[in-house]
């Protein structure tokens, strides 16, 4: 009896294991954790549920100084009439890019990763991501438009 009752813990150990693993994103390449954030970011700003900067799950995606330092910005209300900062417009559709989130190949700089981003079919905009390794992750740590100030 007590063979057994360990060996079911042991399997439900592993099991829960195996799930946990397979919901936790791949944040193993600049490209990956760059993938990984633009769909969990679309997808969390199309849920409608607030802004997803203010999402604990964002540390997961973005270092802590830019995660803290844009929120004491979007708390002093300097984001108002300007683009939004992972995505650089005001305005998007959703659908339109989570289907088209074209991440290109990093270029790697010393322990800097540039990341080009294509988001959206119709009416693409292109960003740049920098990452930075964090422990085993690369995580965002600036976004930058292509497209000239106007």
């Amino acid at each position: 009896m007590r063979k057994s009752l360990n060996f079911l813990i042991l399997a439900f150990f592993i099991l829960f294991q195996s799930l946990a693993m397979a919901q936790a994103p791949d944040m193993s390449t600049p490209k990956s954790s760059t993938t990984a954030f633009y769909k969990w970011f679309i997808h969390r700003s199309s849920e409608k549920h607030g802004y997803a900067l203010m999402d604990k799950d964002i540390y997961t995606y973005v270092s802590k100084p830019t995660v803290d330092f844009l929120r004491a910005e979007y708390k002093q209300n300097k984001f108002a009439e300007q683009a939004e900062y992972f995505t650089r417009v005001q305005d998007y559709d959703d659908q339109d890019w989570l289907a088209h989130i074209e991440v290109h190949p990093a270029v790697l700089l010393d322990r800097v990763a540039v990341v080009p981003v294509t988001l959206g079919s119709t009416e693409k905009k292109i960003i740049i991501a920098f990452l930075r390794k964090q422990g085993n992750v690369w995580k965002i740590t600036k976004v930058v438009d292509t497209e000239d100030d106007k």
